[in-house]
């Protein structure tokens, strides 16, 4: 996922604002958690967020994510965010943070996660 700081992102310093960013990469732990287990999940977690450096306006922020557990219900997706703009250091990682996902059914209830799954939604 690749985002652009614009100033109505950003906090007083000129920088992405922190709340921003956190949306931000709950959303990137969505989509990878959601093509891991289809699109019942839901966030309910977020630990050891950290912001490493301030990133200003007009940078590219692109937010990589990858599930690195699979329980019954539930997964680890860990987010790194890395920069590439104004600031000249192409691919730094800027800020990083683990998130648990949980897969729901209908009813907004714990679902088991099929370990088959792949990403486009098939058992393999």
């Amino acid at each position: 996922m690749v985002e652009v700081v614009f100033p109505g992102g950003a906090n007083h310093h000129g920088t992405l604002f922190g709340g921003t960013a956190l949306a931000l990469m709950a959303k990137a732990a969505f989509v990878a958690a959601s093509r891991r287990a289809g699109p019942g999940v839901v966030l309910v977690a977020a630990e050891r967020v950290e912001f490493e450096r301030p990133v200003p306006v007009g940078s590219v922020v692109e937010y990589w994510a990858a599930v690195t557990r699979l329980g019954r219900s539930s997964m680890t997706v860990m987010v790194e965010g890395r920069v590439d703009g104004p600031v000249g250091e192409d691919g730094s990682t800027v800020m990083r943070g683990r998130f648990e996902m949980v897969g729901v059914d209908e009813n907004g209830r714990p679902r088991p996660i099929d370990p088959t799954m792949t990403r486009e939604g098939a058992a393999s």
